[in-house]
């Protein structure tokens, strides 16, 4: 076996479900933690409860406490996600940027532990 990381994403036809599959892995010892569905797509629950999911657009959509939720919208990371005409508060996406892969999945992981923090103690 190799010491080089895989880049294998960079030439998956779904980039979105393979960073989501390896964000996954990291939580394999965490038996809190599971695969589930939201709105019909892939995601991760602490608890039973999502805390990362993919939306359309191949975005990560991810629950994190309100000021940091704005605070990534404000920084310009992420965008706010809306329901039907309704803004949700603390759930954000992070978009899949096709022109930087590796610090698209780095953005992704990082979010997705601070998601994964937040909903646990809730």
């Amino acid at each position: 076996m190799s010491d080089e990381t895989d880049l294998s994403y960079e030439t998956d036809p779904d980039p979105a479900q393979a960073f989501l599959d390896e964000i996954a892995v990291e939580y394999r010892s965490d038996p809190a933690v599971e695969m589930g569905t939201m709105f019909r797509s892939p995601g991760l629950r602490v608890g039973g409860r999502i805390f990362a999911f993919l939306g359309g657009d191949q975005r990560l959509i991810v629950k994190l406490p309100r000021s940091r939720a704005l605070e990534a919208v404000d920084t310009g990371t992420a965008h706010h996600v809306t329901m039907g005409s309704r803004t949700m508060k603390e759930w954000v996406a992070f978009p899949l940027d096709g022109n930087d892969l590796a610090g698209t999945l780095d953005t992704w992981r990082h979010a997705a532990r601070e998601a994964h923090n937040f909903v646990a103690r809730i």
